[in-house]
């Protein structure tokens, strides 16, 4: 898998210089997952952000995790979306050292990721500030996207209300 292919891909890495490319890329590593491997685990400690080079990566959340009147009714993580090549998950690790928010999944057969551990992004970040603001910049971008899709996501659930009959 090349790398610098991949990450060009990738919305998080736009803008970014050959350069800066191949910087980023000498950080990476190469991880591969099989359909139905758990890459990582809802409400664990997370320390890398992957990059999906080829496959398909399952977001799951559970919902007996956080309790609720509808937690009991299910059974298991519920899949919240499916990411392709070129998507990121797990980029909240780069920010912060708090728990994962969700589960991530193989969902397809060989699946090729791109790891990026924290400490050496931030490495990065430090040396070289102006590829550290251009992904921080698109990474903002890229969760705030996010955040109005869960937003609109649960307005959805607490606002609708079935039609009733006349």
């Amino acid at each position: 898998m090349n790398k610098i292919d991949v990450l060009r891909r990738a919305d998080m890495f736009y803008d970014l210089t050959p350069p800066q490319y191949e910087m980023l890329a000498a950080v990476c590593d190469e991880q591969r997952a099989r359909l139905g491997e758990i890459i990582f685990e809802e409400n664990t400690p997370g320390s890398e952000m992957f990059i999906i080079g080829r496959g398909a990566v399952e977001v799951l959340v559970d919902p007996s995790i956080v309790g609720g009147p509808n937690a009991k009714k299910r059974s298991g993580p519920v899949t919240i979306a499916t990411l392709r090549e070129g998507q990121t998950f797990g980029e909240v690790a780069l920010v912060d050292q708090g728990l994962r928010s969700a589960s991530a999944r193989c969902a397809e057969g060989e699946t090729l990721l791109l790891r990026i551990p924290r400490d050496k992004f931030l490495h990065l970040c430090e040396s070289y500030p102006e590829l550290g603001y251009k992904v921080m910049r698109n990474m903002a971008a890229d969760l705030a996207f996010k955040i109005r899709g869960s937003d609109l996501a649960i307005r959805e659930q607490l606002l609708w209300r079935p039609r009733q009959s006349t």
